[in-house]
């Protein structure tokens, strides 16, 4: 992929506060998480590599490419290198032949540390000050106060808690990773873990903090630190129409996910598509991305509840956002923050979230999937999405018809041998797969005559009995 427009003057703009580059032809350079540490712990910023201090675009090596992202991930999971834990994305581009990558780091609501030491941001660059007391107590103070999730109950208790939901969270994130390290810690540990139970270094509070309570606490204690919040899933066939279902939730933020999940799959169609010959249903992965984002990025100092509404022709969901712009949002273009990264850290880590502006990337991906019109985005105090469900495009789309692998043999097979029953499609297909589970087989040869099908590609002219399938 081109670099972008706007990241090259950027990278033409220099290193600034918010700019570094670095070059690392062969290898991640070894300030690479003292520069991280420092964005994270000031206003976020871009690393660019493969570009030296004078600009110049010296590229990365090609064959090293794949070893520098799989080295940069495993870093971002070691808490010797950065800590707390962070999940950045780095991005390839090519700019005149030569290869780049690109990390948009975000402003933590968090300290972090980098091998032992706190770093901070200035125009000259990264600077320690693990041993300024006066500095580390200022950006504490910023971070609380920036983010609402970093409030600290210190009156609330562990038995405000659910200890199940916190058990669930914790199966749930050993499920994901067999040696995650929360198996082994008891609830207050696990808190601390994932800083949910934190000090406050300025005032000398200490606690459960925001994210913790409404990741775990009990309903009624929600309510008493929040009484506003609520999220609403509602149900219409039209605009005109008085609701047909609805679901008032006020309850934690993982019950919430799923009970939001649940009900936005009820008033869907559950249509599929072939992904690598395997199932895939774009309402499932749809409900998922939607529900955690207006979860994990919603202003919980502001009582505008959050709201899902579901129609025939579309899904609109609205949740009140600090917002830096206003403005549709381009995806070319769109450089994500996180709104409350304790809460979408967690979420990540029991597997209802992934990377930081991964969602609004996979809404659209399988919103094309399934009514083949991309989704809008607006950035705004209250940040609305909508994803439209019925296609207004009723002709075939060149994408419709691109087929590949299995489903492009299966489809030259059946319109070469102008017609075929279903025995002589196994016998042709079978040996094509690697397992010989009979039961498997069939159900991959099913999906790919239904997809095929669906796609008005080929039709069947037998009978049930004895199918033969023909092209359309």
């Amino acid at each position: 992929m081109n670099l972008p427009e706007y990241l090259l003057n950027i990278l033409k703009n220099g290193e600034k506060n918010n700019v570094e580059l670095k070059t690392a032809r062969n290898k991640l350079p070894s300030t690479l998480f003292e520069t991280i540490c420092a964005f994270l712990n000031r206003n976020g910023g871009h690393i660019f590599l493969g570009v030296d201090d004078s600009k110049k675009i010296v590229g990365i090596n090609p064959d090293k490419i794949t070893d520098l992202k799989k080295d940069f991930a495993n870093l971002c999971n070691n808490p010797q290198k950065i800590f707390p834990t962070t999940q950045l994305l780095v991005k390839e581009y090519e700019y005149a032949g030569k290869k780049i990558l690109y990390i948009n780091v975000y402003e933590s609501s968090e300290v972090h540390k980098s091998n032992n030491k706190i770093f901070d941001r200035n125009e000259d660059g990264d600077y320690d000050i693990t041993n300024n007391t006066a500095l580390i107590s200022q950006m504490y103070t910023r971070k609380s106060s920036s983010y609402a999730e970093n409030e600290i109950f210190e009156y609330a208790t562990l038995d405000d808690l659910r200890s199940d939901i916190i058990a669930k969270a914790r199966q749930m994130a050993v499920n994901k990773d067999v040696n995650h390290p929360w198996q082994y810690m008891d609830d207050l540990a696990l808190l601390r873990s994932a800083s949910l139970y934190e000090k406050d270094y300025h005032t000398n509070k200490e606690g459960v903090n925001l994210a913790g309570i409404l990741l775990f606490g009990k309903d009624e204690v929600i309510k008493s630190i929040r009484s506003f919040y609520k999220t609403d899933a509602l149900y219409r066939e039209s605009d005109t129409d008085g609701y047909l279902d609805r679901d008032d939730i006020r309850t934690n933020l993982i019950d919430s996910f799923f009970r939001l999940t649940e009900f936005v799959k009820k008033h869907m169609d559950d249509k599929f598509y072939l992904e690598k010959d395997e199932r895939v249903s774009p309402r499932d992965k749809i409900a998922r991305e939607l529900c955690s984002n207006i979860l994990i990025h919603r202003d919980y100092t502001n009582p505008f509840p959050a709201k899902i509404i579901i129609s025939k022709k579309e899904i609109k969901c609205e949740n009140a956002n600090r917002s830096k712009m206003i403005k549709y949002i381009d995806l070319k273009s769109y450089t994500p923050y996180p709104k409350n990264p304790k809460i979408a850290a967690v979420f990540k880590e029991i597997g209802l979230a992934d990377e930081l502006g991964s969602g609004i990337q996979r809404i659209t991906e399988y919103s094309k999937l399934y009514s083949n019109i991309p989704p809008k985005f607006k950035e705004d105090d209250i940040f609305a999405t909508t994803v439209y469900l019925e296609s207004n495009n009723k002709k075939k789309t060149k994408k419709s018809l691109e087929i590949s692998g299995h489903r492009k043999v299966l489809y030259d097979f059946i319109v070469n041998n102008n017609g075929v029953n279903r025995k002589q499609i196994n016998n042709y297909m079978y040996p094509l797969y690697e397992t010989k589970n009979e039961k498997e087989l069939n159900e991959k040869v099913r999906y790919i005559l239904t997809d095929l099908r669906q796609k008005e590609l080929i039709k069947n002219v037998g009978t049930d009995s004895n199918p033969i399938w023909i092209k359309k």
